[in-house]
């Protein structure tokens, strides 16, 4: 319900639930005159009937407390249940003037009788405005909505773009920012880490080598032995992904995590050479993860080294090198055989291989 405004018989429907005859009519009249369409019941009983079968959405609900059958209490509770209506209530019984208890009830405002037309007609506008800012309101957040499932939309598409970019200019690197990422992110939620987190993760993952688009590709995939000074190009892959990122306004610190996904612990890392806590916790996630990938997986140079071989390399580096909490985590998750590497055989030139990472780390 989108309102605008408070004071066109066009926009409100009103309803009087009421036993007194004189007193329902006094009510009606006075809403009509106000300018708004107006119904009655007798009990609440008839208001319900009338609600359930009524094509029109009944704004607000003026109703007695002491009714035969339904007391206005109880209406009040089914209306709130059952149907998108503001209850006003109103009582001659001093007994029955509780505001907690018909506030709890789910009312909107509750007055006593004898009624005061001014009063009423005063309370019934209040009630209605709040009805029309709620209303702004609700409709306000669902257009946020969907702006930022748009822009969820967007970046999503935009991260896989840039995250095969990477993978095109290596064929042996195909299908490794992925399971990385998937790595990465079972071993966070078997941390406890929260979905938030885990989110920004995802990204970072699947981006994490998006730097290496400036390394030469006859370097990725050289067989043999590479100089120093192609290490230290291959090894620029942090920063360069860095400055691709940092300017992307992203609700997670994906640019920082991708500049230092090769950290380590001890300080022996690149590029920064930090260490510790001074190292994102999801960049220290992602160096336990890399590591198992590329481990397990075909290289230019060398062959798929094997699960097990990449495990004792994490286990020995426990503290060291790599996160200990972390490396715990993908260590339970390897002896509950939970450990999902997903190599995938592929053909480059003509050769099967697996898919991996095949830059020198």
């Amino acid at each position: 319900m989108n309102r605008t405004e408070i004071n066109s018989s066009d926009h409100f429907y009103i309803m009087v639930v009421e036993d007194d005859e004189l007193i329902r009519d006094m009510i009606q009249q006075n809403v009509e005159w106000a300018g708004y369409e107006c119904t009655i019941a007798e009990s609440g009983e008839e208001a319900l009937k009338i609600l359930a079968g009524d094509k029109k959405n009944v704004d607000v609900i003026i109703t007695d407390i002491r009714m035969p059958g339904l007391s206005g209490i109880e209406l009040t509770m089914k209306i709130k249940e059952n149907f998108d209506s503001d209850v006003i209530v109103m009582t001659g019984f001093a007994e029955d003037f509780d505001y907690e208890k018909v506030i709890e009830s789910g009312a909107s405002d509750f007055f006593q009788k004898p009624i005061n037309p001014k009063e009423l007609m005063l309370r019934l506008k209040r009630v209605l405005k709040e009805r029309i800012l709620l209303a702004e309101k609700n409709s306000a957040n669902k257009e946020l909505k969907k702006n930022i499932e748009k822009l969820q939309n967007a970046q999503e598409q935009t991260v896989a773009a840039l995250a095969s970019a990477a993978e095109i200019r290596d064929p042996y690197t195909s299908g490794h920012q992925k399971t990385v990422t998937k790595l990465a992110c079972s071993i966070a939620e078997h941390m406890g880490l929260s979905a938030e987190l885990i989110k920004g993760l995802r990204i970072a993952g699947l981006l994490h080598d998006i730097g290496k688009i400036s390394v030469p590709a006859e370097i990725l995939s050289k067989p043999g032995e590479i100089t120093k000074d192609e290490r230290n190009i291959i090894k620029s892959h942090c920063r360069v992904g860095y400055d691709i990122l940092k300017g992307i306004e992203f609700p997670w610190p994906i640019a920082q995590i991708v500049l230092q996904h090769h950290e380590r612990m001890d300080g022996s890392g690149y590029p920064l050479g930090i260490q510790g806590e001074e190292i994102l916790l999801e960049a220290r996630i992602i160096a336990v993860a890399d590591v198992i990938e590329a481990m397990s997986s075909h290289r230019p140079y060398r062959a798929a080294l094997g699960l097990d071989e990449a495990l004792e390399e994490i286990r020995k580096n426990r503290g060291i090198s790599f996160d200990p909490v972390v490396v715990d985590a993908c260590l339970d998750l390897a002896a509950k055989d939970k450990l999902e590497i997903g190599i995938l055989k592929k053909s480059v030139n003509g050769q099967e291989i697996l898919s991996g990472e095949s830059h020198r780390s």
